[in-house]
Protein backbone atom coordinates (compact mmCIF):
# COMPACT_ATOMS: atom_id res chain seq x y z
CA UNK A 1 0.00 0.00 0.00
CA UNK A 2 2.73 2.42 1.04
CA UNK A 3 4.10 2.38 -2.70
CA UNK A 4 0.80 3.78 -3.67
CA UNK A 5 1.65 7.16 -1.40
CA UNK A 6 3.13 9.44 -3.86
CA UNK A 7 -0.11 9.33 -6.02
CA UNK A 8 -1.46 11.75 -3.65
CA UNK A 9 0.67 14.29 -4.86
CA UNK A 10 -0.83 14.18 -8.14
CA UNK A 11 -3.89 16.55 -6.29
CA UNK A 12 -1.41 19.11 -7.70
CA UNK A 13 -2.44 18.28 -11.20
CA UNK A 14 -6.04 19.69 -10.31
CA UNK A 15 -4.70 23.02 -11.04
CA UNK A 16 -3.59 22.17 -14.69
CA UNK A 17 -6.70 21.15 -14.80
CA UNK A 18 -8.52 23.96 -14.14
CA UNK A 19 -6.36 25.77 -16.31
CA UNK A 20 -7.02 23.60 -19.54
CA UNK A 21 -11.04 23.90 -18.62
CA UNK A 22 -9.99 28.03 -18.64
CA UNK A 23 -7.82 27.91 -22.03
CA UNK A 24 -11.05 25.60 -23.50
CA UNK A 25 -13.73 28.37 -22.10
CA UNK A 26 -14.29 32.13 -23.07
CA UNK A 27 -15.42 35.11 -21.07
CA UNK A 28 -15.98 34.37 -17.07
CA UNK A 29 -15.02 30.85 -17.14
CA UNK A 30 -11.58 31.40 -17.78
CA UNK A 31 -10.99 32.76 -14.00
CA UNK A 32 -12.01 29.14 -12.96
CA UNK A 33 -8.43 28.60 -12.39
CA UNK A 34 -8.35 31.86 -9.79
CA UNK A 35 -11.66 30.88 -8.40
CA UNK A 36 -10.35 27.23 -7.66
CA UNK A 37 -7.07 28.19 -6.39
CA UNK A 38 -7.88 31.41 -4.25
CA UNK A 39 -11.73 30.16 -2.98
CA UNK A 40 -12.31 26.77 -3.05
CA UNK A 41 -9.69 25.44 -1.25
CA UNK A 42 -9.01 27.92 1.41
CA UNK A 43 -12.89 27.28 2.13
CA UNK A 44 -12.08 23.10 1.73
CA UNK A 45 -9.05 24.45 4.47
CA UNK A 46 -10.96 25.91 6.66
CA UNK A 47 -13.09 22.62 7.01
CA UNK A 48 -10.15 20.21 7.17
CA UNK A 49 -7.53 19.99 9.91
CA UNK A 50 -4.48 20.05 10.04
CA UNK A 51 -2.61 17.14 9.81
CA UNK A 52 1.00 16.63 12.08
CA UNK A 53 1.67 13.32 11.44
CA UNK A 54 5.32 12.43 10.93
CA UNK A 55 7.04 9.59 9.05
CA UNK A 56 9.46 7.43 11.27
CA UNK A 57 12.65 6.36 10.29
CA UNK A 58 11.71 3.25 8.40
CA UNK A 59 8.99 5.22 6.77
CA UNK A 60 11.30 7.51 5.31
CA UNK A 61 14.01 6.02 3.65
CA UNK A 62 11.11 3.78 2.33
CA UNK A 63 9.42 7.63 0.90
CA UNK A 64 13.64 8.52 -0.49
CA UNK A 65 13.98 5.05 -2.46
CA UNK A 66 10.88 4.97 -3.87
CA UNK A 67 11.15 6.51 -7.27
CA UNK A 68 7.32 7.62 -7.76
CA UNK A 69 8.05 10.83 -5.82
CA UNK A 70 10.61 11.92 -8.16
CA UNK A 71 8.68 11.13 -10.75
CA UNK A 72 5.86 13.21 -10.26
CA UNK A 73 8.06 16.17 -9.51
CA UNK A 74 10.08 15.52 -12.93
CA UNK A 75 6.37 15.64 -14.95
CA UNK A 76 6.05 19.26 -13.88
CA UNK A 77 8.56 20.42 -16.67
CA UNK A 78 6.86 19.54 -19.83
CA UNK A 79 3.63 20.09 -18.33
CA UNK A 80 4.78 23.37 -17.86
CA UNK A 81 5.89 24.45 -20.96
CA UNK A 82 3.38 22.44 -22.94
CA UNK A 83 0.84 24.80 -21.04
CA UNK A 84 2.91 27.96 -22.09
CA UNK A 85 2.80 26.63 -25.71
CA UNK A 86 -0.97 26.04 -25.35
CA UNK A 87 -1.29 29.72 -23.65
CA UNK A 88 0.42 31.34 -26.38
CA UNK A 89 -0.98 30.10 -29.26
CA UNK A 90 -4.74 30.86 -28.11
CA UNK A 91 -4.06 34.69 -27.63
CA UNK A 92 -6.20 36.29 -30.20
CA UNK A 93 -3.89 39.27 -30.46
CA UNK A 94 -6.23 41.92 -28.25
CA UNK A 95 -6.78 42.21 -24.96
CA UNK A 96 -11.02 40.87 -23.57
CA UNK A 97 -11.91 39.07 -20.74
CA UNK A 98 -10.87 35.70 -22.22
CA UNK A 99 -7.38 36.66 -22.44
CA UNK A 100 -7.47 38.36 -19.35
CA UNK A 101 -8.68 34.96 -17.79
CA UNK A 102 -5.87 32.97 -19.51
CA UNK A 103 -2.92 35.31 -19.11
CA UNK A 104 -3.96 35.05 -14.92
CA UNK A 105 -4.51 31.44 -15.37
CA UNK A 106 -1.56 31.03 -17.15
CA UNK A 107 0.35 33.34 -14.08
CA UNK A 108 -0.84 30.36 -11.72
CA UNK A 109 0.77 27.80 -13.43
CA UNK A 110 3.92 30.15 -13.30
CA UNK A 111 3.84 30.59 -9.42
CA UNK A 112 2.76 27.19 -8.53
CA UNK A 113 4.36 25.11 -10.77
CA UNK A 114 6.99 27.03 -12.51
CA UNK A 115 8.75 28.79 -9.33
CA UNK A 116 7.44 25.96 -6.66
CA UNK A 117 8.33 23.11 -8.25
CA UNK A 118 11.92 24.99 -9.10
CA UNK A 119 12.55 25.41 -5.40
CA UNK A 120 12.45 21.83 -4.75
CA UNK A 121 14.41 20.68 -7.89
CA UNK A 122 16.90 23.76 -6.81
CA UNK A 123 18.21 22.12 -3.95
CA UNK A 124 18.54 18.92 -5.15
CA UNK A 125 22.47 18.28 -5.39
CA UNK A 126 22.13 15.88 -9.05
CA UNK A 127 23.10 18.57 -11.79
CA UNK A 128 19.87 17.87 -14.01
CA UNK A 129 18.07 18.37 -11.06
CA UNK A 130 18.69 22.00 -10.55
CA UNK A 131 18.91 22.05 -14.82
CA UNK A 132 14.91 21.20 -14.44
CA UNK A 133 15.19 23.98 -11.59
CA UNK A 134 16.70 26.44 -14.28
CA UNK A 135 13.71 25.61 -16.89
CA UNK A 136 10.99 26.28 -14.66
CA UNK A 137 12.66 29.69 -13.62
CA UNK A 138 12.88 30.61 -16.86
CA UNK A 139 9.28 30.32 -17.67
CA UNK A 140 8.69 32.94 -14.90
CA UNK A 141 11.88 35.04 -15.48
CA UNK A 142 12.75 34.88 -12.41
CA UNK A 143 16.56 32.45 -13.18
CA UNK A 144 18.16 34.98 -10.33
CA UNK A 145 16.14 32.87 -7.48
CA UNK A 146 18.38 30.05 -7.83
CA UNK A 147 21.21 31.99 -6.85
CA UNK A 148 19.93 34.23 -4.43
CA UNK A 149 17.32 31.47 -2.66
CA UNK A 150 20.05 29.12 -2.14
CA UNK A 151 23.08 31.41 -1.21
CA UNK A 152 21.13 34.12 0.27
CA UNK A 153 18.10 33.43 1.80
CA UNK A 154 18.91 30.34 3.35
CA UNK A 155 21.74 31.73 4.90
CA UNK A 156 19.85 35.27 6.30
CA UNK A 157 16.63 34.25 6.44
CA UNK A 158 14.77 35.78 9.20
CA UNK A 159 17.47 38.54 9.68
CA UNK A 160 17.77 41.84 8.14
CA UNK A 161 20.13 41.42 6.02
CA UNK A 162 17.37 38.55 4.00
CA UNK A 163 15.11 40.65 1.30
CA UNK A 164 12.51 37.75 1.64
CA UNK A 165 11.90 38.03 5.16
CA UNK A 166 9.13 40.33 6.01
CA UNK A 167 9.67 42.71 9.05
CA UNK A 168 6.76 42.97 11.43
CA UNK A 169 4.24 45.83 10.68
CA UNK A 170 5.75 45.70 6.84
CA UNK A 171 2.69 45.52 4.88
CA UNK A 172 2.94 43.13 1.83
CA UNK A 173 3.03 45.95 -1.14
CA UNK A 174 5.72 47.14 0.73
CA UNK A 175 7.83 44.11 1.13
CA UNK A 176 6.79 43.23 -2.79
CA UNK A 177 9.05 46.13 -4.19
CA UNK A 178 11.69 45.74 -1.16
CA UNK A 179 11.91 41.99 -1.73
CA UNK A 180 11.99 42.31 -5.82
CA UNK A 181 14.31 44.52 -6.04
CA UNK A 182 16.96 43.94 -3.16
CA UNK A 183 16.87 40.53 -3.81
CA UNK A 184 17.83 40.56 -7.90
CA UNK A 185 20.61 43.31 -6.27
CA UNK A 186 21.75 40.41 -4.01
CA UNK A 187 21.89 37.66 -6.81
CA UNK A 188 24.40 39.69 -8.57
CA UNK A 189 26.76 40.76 -5.46
CA UNK A 190 26.42 36.75 -4.47
CA UNK A 191 27.43 35.83 -7.81
CA UNK A 192 30.64 38.40 -7.77
CA UNK A 193 31.63 37.26 -4.75
CA UNK A 194 31.98 33.34 -5.79
CA UNK A 195 33.44 34.53 -8.81
CA UNK A 196 36.16 36.79 -6.74
CA UNK A 197 36.73 34.17 -4.52
CA UNK A 198 37.04 31.51 -7.83
CA UNK A 199 39.72 34.51 -9.14
CA UNK A 200 37.48 34.77 -11.86
CA UNK A 201 36.26 37.89 -13.73
CA UNK A 202 33.06 39.27 -12.81
CA UNK A 203 31.93 40.33 -16.28
CA UNK A 204 32.69 36.61 -18.17
CA UNK A 205 30.62 33.74 -19.45
CA UNK A 206 31.06 32.06 -16.17
CA UNK A 207 29.02 34.77 -14.42
CA UNK A 208 25.84 32.47 -13.74
CA UNK A 209 23.96 35.93 -12.98
CA UNK A 210 25.09 37.12 -16.56
CA UNK A 211 23.90 33.95 -18.29
CA UNK A 212 20.99 34.15 -16.85
CA UNK A 213 19.96 36.78 -17.96
CA UNK A 214 21.34 36.11 -21.52
CA UNK A 215 19.03 33.17 -21.32
CA UNK A 216 16.26 34.84 -20.24
CA UNK A 217 16.38 37.96 -22.99
CA UNK A 218 16.66 34.89 -25.85
CA UNK A 219 13.75 33.24 -24.51
CA UNK A 220 11.45 36.43 -24.92
CA UNK A 221 13.04 37.04 -28.53
CA UNK A 222 11.88 33.43 -29.29
CA UNK A 223 8.44 34.00 -27.63
CA UNK A 224 8.46 37.19 -29.87
CA UNK A 225 9.96 35.37 -32.68
CA UNK A 226 6.88 32.85 -33.13
CA UNK A 227 3.73 34.30 -31.71
CA UNK A 228 4.50 37.93 -31.54
CA UNK A 229 4.25 40.90 -29.77
CA UNK A 230 0.97 40.54 -27.80
CA UNK A 231 1.73 36.80 -27.04
CA UNK A 232 5.19 37.98 -25.51
CA UNK A 233 3.43 40.87 -23.23
CA UNK A 234 0.88 38.65 -22.41
CA UNK A 235 3.72 36.43 -21.01
CA UNK A 236 5.31 38.64 -19.62
CA UNK A 237 2.41 39.56 -17.55
CA UNK A 238 1.57 35.87 -16.75
CA UNK A 239 5.38 35.68 -15.53
CA UNK A 240 4.98 38.55 -13.65
CA UNK A 241 1.79 36.96 -11.69
CA UNK A 242 4.10 34.34 -10.79
CA UNK A 243 6.72 36.39 -9.41
CA UNK A 244 3.74 37.92 -7.27
CA UNK A 245 2.57 34.56 -6.00
CA UNK A 246 5.96 33.61 -4.96
CA UNK A 247 7.14 36.69 -3.34
CA UNK A 248 3.24 36.70 -1.11
CA UNK A 249 4.17 33.23 -0.04
CA UNK A 250 7.93 34.73 1.02
CA UNK A 251 6.04 37.63 3.05
CA UNK A 252 3.62 34.64 4.85
CA UNK A 253 6.19 31.90 5.26
CA UNK A 254 8.86 34.42 8.02
CA UNK A 255 6.65 37.60 8.77
CA UNK A 256 8.13 39.25 11.92
CA UNK A 257 9.98 36.61 12.43
CA UNK A 258 14.10 36.86 13.30
CA UNK A 259 17.18 34.85 14.66
CA UNK A 260 19.33 36.44 17.60
CA UNK A 261 23.14 36.57 17.48
CA UNK A 262 25.28 34.62 19.57
CA UNK A 263 27.95 36.08 21.71
CA UNK A 264 30.37 35.32 18.75
CA UNK A 265 28.49 37.67 16.78
CA UNK A 266 27.21 35.55 14.18
CA UNK A 267 23.32 34.36 13.86
CA UNK A 268 21.89 31.76 15.78
CA UNK A 269 21.36 28.38 13.47
CA UNK A 270 17.65 28.52 11.46
CA UNK A 271 15.68 26.86 13.32
CA UNK A 272 11.76 25.65 13.34
CA UNK A 273 10.59 28.46 15.38
CA UNK A 274 12.19 31.14 12.61
CA UNK A 275 9.68 29.94 9.91
CA UNK A 276 5.68 30.04 10.09
CA UNK A 277 4.21 26.46 9.12
CA UNK A 278 1.30 25.06 7.84
CA UNK A 279 0.38 21.18 7.91
CA UNK A 280 -3.36 22.23 6.46
CA UNK A 281 -3.47 19.15 3.77
CA UNK A 282 -4.61 20.44 0.43
CA UNK A 283 -2.03 23.47 0.45
CA UNK A 284 0.94 20.59 1.44
CA UNK A 285 -0.21 18.40 -1.68
CA UNK A 286 -0.87 21.16 -3.62
CA UNK A 287 2.74 22.85 -3.55
CA UNK A 288 4.69 19.39 -2.45
CA UNK A 289 5.00 20.17 1.50
CA UNK A 290 6.40 23.65 0.68
CA UNK A 291 3.96 24.49 3.48
CA UNK A 292 5.60 22.72 6.03
CA UNK A 293 8.35 25.31 5.84
CA UNK A 294 9.63 25.39 9.18
CA UNK A 295 11.47 21.92 8.82
CA UNK A 296 12.55 22.86 5.00
CA UNK A 297 15.09 25.48 6.55
CA UNK A 298 16.20 23.70 9.61
CA UNK A 299 17.45 21.02 7.65
CA UNK A 300 17.05 22.20 3.60
CA UNK A 301 18.41 19.12 2.06
CA UNK A 302 15.08 17.11 2.93
CA UNK A 303 13.16 16.00 -0.07
CA UNK A 304 9.38 17.22 0.32
CA UNK A 305 7.75 13.54 0.97
CA UNK A 306 9.54 13.41 4.23
CA UNK A 307 9.46 16.59 5.72
CA UNK A 308 8.69 17.17 9.00
CA UNK A 309 5.73 19.35 11.62
CA UNK A 310 7.69 20.46 14.20
CA UNK A 311 6.24 21.16 18.12
CA UNK A 312 7.66 24.86 18.19
CA UNK A 313 7.58 25.96 14.86
CA UNK A 314 4.92 29.12 14.96
CA UNK A 315 1.33 28.10 12.89
CA UNK A 316 -0.44 29.57 10.63
CA UNK A 317 -4.14 29.84 11.04
CA UNK A 318 -4.94 28.23 7.75
CA UNK A 319 -3.29 27.32 4.44
CA UNK A 320 -1.45 28.92 1.71
CA UNK A 321 -4.00 29.98 -0.32
CA UNK A 322 -6.12 31.67 2.79
CA UNK A 323 -2.81 33.29 4.24
CA UNK A 324 -2.51 34.37 1.37
CA UNK A 325 -5.40 36.37 0.45
CA UNK A 326 -5.48 37.46 3.95
CA UNK A 327 -1.77 38.74 3.37
CA UNK A 328 -3.66 40.98 0.77
CA UNK A 329 -5.45 43.05 3.06
CA UNK A 330 -2.88 44.54 5.70
CA UNK A 331 -4.88 45.60 8.18
CA UNK A 332 -6.71 42.32 8.48
CA UNK A 333 -3.30 40.49 8.75
CA UNK A 334 -2.21 42.79 11.31
CA UNK A 335 -4.76 42.01 13.47
CA UNK A 336 -4.92 38.68 12.99
CA UNK A 337 -0.99 37.98 13.18
CA UNK A 338 0.19 40.37 15.32
CA UNK A 339 -0.95 38.98 18.25
CA UNK A 340 0.50 35.44 17.28
CA UNK A 341 3.52 36.65 16.47
CA UNK A 342 3.50 38.47 20.23
CA UNK A 343 2.66 34.91 21.75
CA UNK A 344 5.18 32.92 19.29
CA UNK A 345 8.30 35.63 19.75
CA UNK A 346 8.86 35.39 23.86
CA UNK A 347 8.36 31.39 24.22
CA UNK A 348 10.83 31.08 21.05
CA UNK A 349 13.36 33.84 22.15
CA UNK A 350 13.45 35.59 19.27
CA UNK A 351 13.98 39.00 19.03
CA UNK A 352 11.63 41.08 16.96
CA UNK A 353 12.79 41.68 12.94
CA UNK A 354 11.42 45.29 13.66
CA UNK A 355 14.02 46.22 16.30
CA UNK A 356 16.84 46.17 13.87
CA UNK A 357 15.44 48.67 11.51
Amino acid sequence: MKKWLPLKYLTVLTLPLTVAVSFLSEGWATFFPLMYAFGIIPLVELVLKPNHHNLNELEEQEALDNKAYDIIIYAILPIQFGFLIWFLNILPGYWNLSSIGHTVSMGLMCGVLGINVAHELGHRSKKYEQVFAQLLLLSSMYMHFFIEHNRGHHKNVSTPEDPASARKYENVYAFFYRSITQSYISAWKLEFKRLRKLQNPALSFKNEMLRFQLIQLGFVILVWWFFGTFATIAFLIAAFIGILLLETVNYIEHYGLSRNKTKSGYYERPQPNHSWNSDHQMGRLLLFELSRHSDHHYKASRKYQILKYHDDAPQMPTGYPGMMLLALVPPLWFYIMDPRLDKATPSSGIKKIASYQ
